[in-house]
């Protein structure tokens, strides 16, 4: 593990630092336990040889029932609290990491997939835990039992110590050669299970298209040859880990076998006694199991270190948009003056270059309290530009103006907490029609929330639900028609007592009538409000104080109804097509 990662852990490890001063105290008295059993072993044996008396044996059969069940004893406690600490620190990890996904812009969310950051938060961060504990309670075992095995070893019989470890040299290489391509491996394994759970998500998600297109057969299809890429990938990681450990095995039992021979050819020559050839295998078969256990333990924190540094992109990604030395925090209240100047934007592409230029030149200003309807054929750029008045992109300073402010020097929580935002697609939680209404304002009482459903045209809709409010409506609000969607994320927004109001085309899955009686119910919310609307339906904003007409990225006409209708011009082309479209509805 490179020092860098193993920084980026350090606040993790020290918070739990107790519990792992105390486990490996545990562990250290475990390892002590475990290595006096060969040397009890000796004294009894050697003692047999020279005549021990049955007393003599029986306390060391005592002494070796003591140090077995004191072994047990402290396994238990060891395990119990490094794979407990380990457990909390996933926990820890897993909340920040879902906090820090939360603040992060929308152009990090262009770069990254969903089904890749559900891979990286479940089973990126099981394999972190598998390293920070399994992985550092048998690394921490091994190394301390070696070292205390080492020394014992050289105390019995330094020269047949030296002749065990002839194939040491071989062991070290085969860990960094084994080492390095179980990382690669094991990286791209986790890259292929991320592609693996964003096909899931989408075909999860997108299920009623699949069937409508039956295209069953071909996304399953399409899904199997992942699965298989994924399969074939595992296998070969699976079979470089399979051959890593039956190598170990087999230098281990070389060093058995030249143990065997010269230590059978000392005993032979009465340079060590029987007992202390028999206690030298043992602790060799003790030896054998740091050897080993560093194999499996390598596999572990290879596997860790790839997840981990996966998880570090995410939390080295810092949102474009925060808080930062321009911020004035004496801005303490929006009344809901907006300003344009001179506006441009773009899309930022993948690779953090400008995408196709969306916005230009766009000069406006909208007075607090007033209602401004936007307008435009599709591509005009409408949506983009109500976007930008909540920050979700941001523009150069001075070119978006709040209350006269420019925008980066507001408070980000305190523009977005003035702003109700009803998006086009309308996201709904798996939760109850009441959790989802008050989702902005979770203390808000029962008059509140049906106050809101009413204005935003629910009410008649929740009293048909045989469980009114507490209805569930399934995931992204599967139970719902797309109209309830649309009124149920007006409800959020109206909840909220927001002093802008943004409705960025939330009402187009609603009948035109339901529309109008919507708009007519909001006109008295509205009042002392600035209040945002996009809408394709002319017949429906017609009231506005002012209409604003956007043609490729900037404006192409600007005024009331009556005066935009005078001057013969795109709007006026726009409402004739939508008269004469509802005329050839309704023949």
């Amino acid at each position: 593990m490179s020092f860098a990662l193993l920084r980026t852990l350090g606040p993790y490890l020290r918070r739990y630092r107790r519990r792992y001063v105390l486990g490996f105290s545990i562990l250290v008295l475990n390892v002590a336990v475990f290595s006096s059993i060969p040397y009890i072993l000796k004294l009894a044996i050697d003692g047999l040889s020279h005549g021990i008396s049955v007393g003599s044996l029986a306390e060391l059969a005592g002494l070796l029932v003591l140090a077995v069940l004191a072994r047990g004893l402290f396994t238990y406690w060891q395990r119990l609290i490094l794979i407990t600490t380990s457990r909390d620190l996933e926990f820890d990890l897993r909340n920040d990491l879902l906090w820090h996904l939360e603040k992060l812009s929308q152009s990090f969310f262009q770069r990254f997939r969903t089904g890749d950051l559900m891979a990286r938060s479940t089973n990126d961060l099981s394999a972190v835990r598998n390293m920070l504990g399994p992985g550092i309670m048998y690394s921490a075992n091994a190394i301390v039992q070696f070292v205390v095995v080492l020394a014992i070893l050289l105390n019995l019989d330094a020269r047949l110590t030296l002749i065990a470890f002839l194939p040491a040299p071989v062991i070290i290489l085969s860990v960094q050669w084994f080492g390095k391509r179980i990382h690669d491996r094991f990286e791209k394994i986790q890259a292929m299970f991320s592609s693996l759970a964003t096909r899931v998500e989408e075909n999860l998600t997108g299920l009623r298209v699949v069937r409508a297109f039956t295209r069953e057969p071909e996304e399953a299809a399409a899904f199997d040859r992942l699965n298989q890429d994924y399969i074939q990938r595992n296998l070969r990681l699976v079979r470089l880990s399979g051959t890593f450990t039956p190598l170990l095995q087999t230098l281990l039992g070389v060093a058995f076998v030249l143990v065997l021979w010269f230590g059978g050819r000392a005993v032979l020559a009465r340079q060590i006694t029987l007992g202390g050839f028999v206690a030298f295998n043992a602790y060799m078969v003790q030896m054998s199991f740091p050897m080993i256990a560093m194999g499996w333990v390598i596999n572990l924190v290879q596997r860790g270190t790839a997840s981990l540094e996966r998880l570090q992109q995410i939390f080295r990604s810092q949102p474009d948009i925060a808080d930062g030395p321009r911020t004035d925090s004496s801005i303490a209240s929006i009344s809901g003056q907006i300003s344009f100047r001179h506006l441009s934007f773009a899309y930022p592409a993948a690779d953090g270059s400008a995408g196709p230029t969306i916005l230009r030149d766009l000069d406006l200003d909208i007075p607090s309290g007033k209602t401004v309807a936007f307008v435009g054929r599709t591509g005009a750029g409408k949506s983009t530009l109500m976007s930008l008045v909540p920050r979700f992109y941001d523009v150069p300073e001075g070119m978006l103006l709040v209350d006269g402010h420019p925008a980066p020097r507001i408070p980000v929580e305190l523009l977005r907490r003035s702003i109700g935002y009803v998006p086009q697609e309308s996201f709904l939680f798996s939760d109850t029609l009441r959790a989802n209404i008050a989702f902005g304002v979770p203390d808000a009482t029962e008059e509140q929330i049906v106050a809101a459903a009413d204005a935003a045209g629910l009410g008649a809709d929740v009293a048909a639900f045989p469980q009114g409010y507490d209805a569930k409506i399934g995931e992204r609000g599967l139970t719902l028609s797309g109209g309830q969607k649309q009124r149920t994320a007006l409800a959020r927004a109206l909840l909220r007592d927001p002093r802008i109001l943004i409705l960025d085309d939330s009402l187009s899955s609603v009948d035109t009538l339901t529309e109008e009686r919507i708009l007519e119910g909001l006109s008295a919310f509205a009042q002392g409000r600035t209040t945002l609307i996009v809408s394709h339906r002319i017949s429906t904003i017609r009231n506005a104080d002012w209409i604003v007409v956007l043609q490729a990225g900037g404006i192409a006409e600007q005024g009331t109804h009556t005066e935009l209708i005078g001057k013969g011009g795109l709007y006026a082309e726009l409402y004739e097509q939508q008269l004469l479209q509802e005329e050839l509805a309704a023949v």
